[in-house]
């Protein structure tokens, strides 16, 4: 994952949605203490920050230092670096050791991680048997109408050779993660995550930003493609209807949670 969203940080920030607030309450309203999360990938903050409405502090990692250089200020949130060749024990003591943990969440990242190394790092560091791990993803998908929905399938497909296999997860909106853990009721399971949406106000601006922060764009320009040239963005202005109207749009979300198994 390191390095993939460093030279798009910039964009990510506004290019991205924001995760609806009724989450972060059924969430936090799943485990019994509400003392330490810890948000994982968290890039600008913007899960930490909203997690941190229900928890007395929360830690915030990224491999990404460009990315944490954008993160949103919060008294109860802290953010730090975790570069490639931070060890277990160093990640474990950085967030607060052991058995410490309420909730850990990880926003549309947890696909880039190395999952076997970090799950076994979730199972040291929640509290047994109250911890939760909820992980989530949109995987670029949205809805926006019937007229433009095709030319974004269309766009989404000339993106795939230039995207990570470890995408793919996203892709499949997390049906085919591994997710080792009991399933929490209500929240999905291995296989069979829980279809969320996610309603946003978007214009055409904010459109073309969300997709200019996708990795795979930035990818295909450093190998001299460009994605996104004006003959796509007129086909989307056009499927848009007109460049200063604001849409009403919906991302598909995906969403797994669980409590380490005893």
């Amino acid at each position: 994952m390191a390095g993939l969203f460093d030279k798009q940080a910039d964009v990510y920030l506004d290019g991205r949605p924001t995760y609806p607030e009724e989450w972060y309450s059924k969430l936090a309203a799943l485990t019994p203490h509400h003392t330490l999360a810890w948000d994982v990938g968290t890039g600008n903050g913007q899960a930490a920050i909203s997690v941190a409405q229900h928890y007395e502090q929360v830690i915030g990692t990224d491999v990404s230092e460009s990315q944490l250089q954008h993160g949103i200020p919060h008294p109860r949130v802290r953010y730090a670096h975790t570069p490639l060749n931070i060890t277990d024990e160093e990640v474990i003591a950085l967030v607060g050791g052991e058995d410490s943990v309420d909730l850990v969440t990880v926003a549309t990242a947890v696909h880039w991680f190395d999952l076997p190394k970090f799950y076994n790092l979730v199972s040291r560091v929640l509290k047994k048997p109250g911890g939760v791990l909820a992980v989530w993803t949109y995987g670029g998908g949205i809805e926006v109408s019937p007229t433009f929905d095709p030319v974004m399938k269309r766009f989404h497909d000339t993106t795939l050779p230039f995207c990570d296999n470890r995408a793919q997860y996203a892709f499949d909106g997390y049906k085919t993660l591994p997710f080792p853990f009991r399933s929490v009721e209500g929240f999905g399971c291995e296989g069979n995550p829980l279809p969320l949406d996610i309603p946003a106000k978007l214009s055409f601006e904010g459109f073309l930003k969300f997709l200019r922060s996708w990795s795979a764009v930035t990818t295909a320009k450093d190998q001299g493609v460009d994605l996104l040239p004006e003959k796509v963005v007129k086909e989307f202005e056009a499927a848009w209807g007109d460049s200063k109207l604001v849409r009403s749009v919906s991302y598909k979300a995906f969403m797994l949670a669980g409590k380490v198994k005893l």
